[in-house]
């Protein structure tokens, strides 16, 4: 049976209200530290898309208060589940935004606790690149760069991954490291050794879920950035012991 769920964050991001703006309700701004590529049919009633290729998700708009707040809600399922979406945007005196997001729903049979603690953490992890994209690199649309690791890893696939990236396997955040491979020098901004490394380089913001796939924002030419991920993962990962 299906049943409802509310999960419930505050951020405090160091920018305007109207960049905090730019990065919820236009297409360029949720690809900058979100999932994407995001199209938005910016206006009460419109259409917001996501399209990763192998999943699509759509949106309407019902609530559009520029600089103030924005709600959406997904098309419901046959069962009547959905998603919906709702942020709030309040500037502070020193220039600093307060940012209020809650998402809701309701899920489909089979789904519990685990949904809500899985989303809860990957909220954190996303509103956390949030605010690093408005601080360092707003004005700047990203590109979304996804890459998938082989479904089959060996036993030691994290120390291999972090060797191949030439970061420690026990990194911490605020450590200098260099992504190897592609000479991107950089600072540990968010993570969990084993369970998702975050690194802020100069242009862009690289995001390792794990051994299971990368979603970086990149704020320059991205052309063939995502096949050459790819390539790395398979060539780290891609032979199981």
């Amino acid at each position: 049976m299906t049943h409802e769920f509310e999960i419930s964050k505050e951020v405090e991001v160091e920018g305007t209200p109207d960049e905090v703006w730019d990065a919820i309700a236009t297409g360029p701004g949720i690809d900058s530290w979100f999932m994407g590529p995001h199209t938005v049919d910016g206006r009460l009633g419109g259409r917001m898309t996501l399209d990763l290729g192998f999943f699509q998700e759509s949106s309407t708009i019902t609530a559009w208060e520029p600089g103030k707040r924005l709600a959406h809600e997904s098309d419901k399922g046959e069962d009547g589940t959905f998603h919906a979406m709702e942020y709030l945007v309040e500037g502070r005196d020193q220039g600093s935004t307060v940012l209020r997001f809650v998402h809701t729903g309701i899920l489909a049979d089979g789904w519990g606790d685990e949904f809500v603690d899985q989303q809860s953490h990957g909220w954190d992890m996303y509103l956390f690149t949030l605010g690093q994209y408005v601080r360092h690199f707003a004005g700047r649309p990203g590109t979304y760069v996804f890459a998938q690791a082989p479904s089959e890893q060996p036993d030691d696939a994290w120390p291999r991954l972090a060797a191949a990236l030439g970061v420690p396997a026990d990194f911490a955040v605020g450590d200098e490291v260099v992504l190897e491979p592609f000479g991107i020098k950089g600072v540990v901004d968010y993570g969990v050794p084993g369970v998702f490394l975050g690194v802020r380089g100069a242009e862009g913001l690289y995001r390792f879920h794990g051994t299971h796939a990368v979603g970086h924002h990149v704020f320059g030419d991205a052309t063939g950035q995502a096949e050459k991920w790819q390539g790395f993962l398979a060539q780290a990962l891609g032979q199981a012991s």
